[in-house]
């Protein structure tokens, strides 16, 4: 995660933005957060992703968007 010092994202922000995949797989390259997942403390700590194309959902860590090698903040 080389990049990961020069991008900021806010974690409360999260909720319903939109993300491109770098390296689509299986077509899927555009994802919706549809839920911040939380732990004790109220601290997100992941977030669920929607595959726009297929509806499929992952769960990742949050902080992984910040990959800018990964993840792309938008539709592109």
């Amino acid at each position: 995660m080389s990049n990961l010092a020069k991008r900021r994202l806010n974690p409360r922000k999260l909720l319903l933005s939109k993300w491109t995949a770098s390296r689509p797989q299986n077509r899927e390259r555009h994802f919706l957060v549809t839920k911040l997942l939380r732990d004790e403390q109220e601290q997100i700590v992941a977030v669920e992703l929607q595959a726009v194309l297929t509806g499929r959902n992952e769960q990742i860590d949050w902080r992984l968007l910040l990959d800018s090698e990964r993840w792309q903040q938008g539709w592109r």
